[in-house]
């Protein structure tokens, strides 16, 4: 009898920050992109996990009205993290959480 195989979630570093899912949106939007940019999602976790807070054209905060999040009693800044083809994933820091809140598999109309 062989052991059932199951997923072996990816440990982390002490100085690493934890993924979360904050809304229902952002977990499906998830799994739709995991779908249709696999790649792309490792490099996005990868860089979520290691180095959230680091602004650059592909990863910055959002302005305007979609410049804060309030989120589980707290008010945060959101940011968007650019992935290829269009792809957004819309998160917030808190700690060395980081709370997903949207993600989109194409350029959302919010910030065309």
């Amino acid at each position: 009898m062989s052991p059932k195989r199951s997923g072996v979630p990816r440990p982390l570093k002490k100085a690493e920050f934890e993924i979360q899912f904050g809304t229902s949106q952002a977990q499906k939007g998830w799994q739709d992109l995991l779908a249709t940019k696999l790649n792309s999602v490792v490099d996005a976790w990868d860089f979520l996990t290691k180095t959230p807070l680091d602004e650059s054209e592909k990863n910055h905060r959002l302005k305007g009205e979609l410049a804060r999040v309030t989120h589980k009693g707290g008010t945060f800044d959101r940011w968007q993290l650019e992935l290829p083809g269009g792809a957004r994933i819309w998160f917030y820091v808190d700690g060395q959480s980081i709370c997903l809140v949207n993600v989109y598999t194409n350029h959302p109309n919010a910030t065309k």
